[in-house]
């Protein structure tokens, strides 16, 4: 029996060019709510109106149901229409091969990010921004600094510029392109006027 190892790039590309083919609403809004409700399910997962389970025995059935969910689901590519399968072993490898910690940021804006665990004294990494959610030109560069002069935030997460010099930023057009540019710039703006240019992002 072969050893278990993480999926290279290369490897990855490959299952995705020969996975099976999904129509991507049918990954959406079949293949994920099915497979998510049959874990909830078999693993008896109740979160009583919590929004963090405090349960040892509810967040360990939660770790099992998410690496069966991955399991069984697998990963969509939305560009190739196709879903790329993994097995529980070859998680489990991923898992042991991630890395323990990151280093984000520059300077006196550097942090390190690694796991906490429950009651930990440590305080977590606050991240503060849009997350990927639409923002107009106009506010985007206020807004971003409003974010990185919180010195209760030790990251940014940028918000998506929805038009760009007036035009729509339409996926797949230069305009795309120099949206993502602009919300680069803006960030590294806005992390500047609030005198913390090492800020990660």
């Amino acid at each position: 029996m072969v050893a278990p190892r993480a999926l290279d790039i290369y490897e990855s590309f490959d299952r995705f060019a020969s996975g099976k083919k999904v129509r991507e609403d049918t990954w959406d809004y079949v293949t994920v709510p099915t497979n998510a409700l049959a874990m909830k399910e078999k693993y008896g997962i109740d979160f009583d109106d919590k929004i963090i389970p405090e349960d040892e025995d509810l967040a360990d059935r939660l770790f099992h149901a998410g690496v069966e969910m991955l399991a069984c689901t697998g990963f969509y590519n939305t560009n190739l229409g196709r879903a790329l399968s993994i097995s529980e072993e070859e998680i489990y490898e991923g898992l042991k091969k991630a890395p323990r910690k990151i280093k984000m940021g520059r300077g006196n804006e550097r942090i390190t990010c690694k796991a906490r665990r429950g009651n930990s004294r440590r305080k977590p990494i606050i991240q503060g921004g849009p997350t990927g959610a639409p923002v107009s030109e106009e506010i985007f560069p206020n807004m971003m600094q409003s974010y990185a002069q919180e010195t209760a935030v030790d990251t940014l997460v940028s918000g998506i510029l929805n038009t760009v010099s007036g035009r729509p930023s339409t996926t797949n057009t230069p305009w795309e392109i120099k949206a993502t540019l602009a919300e680069i710039r803006y960030v590294r703006e806005a992390c500047s006027m609030a005198g913390r240019p090492g800020m990660g992002i």
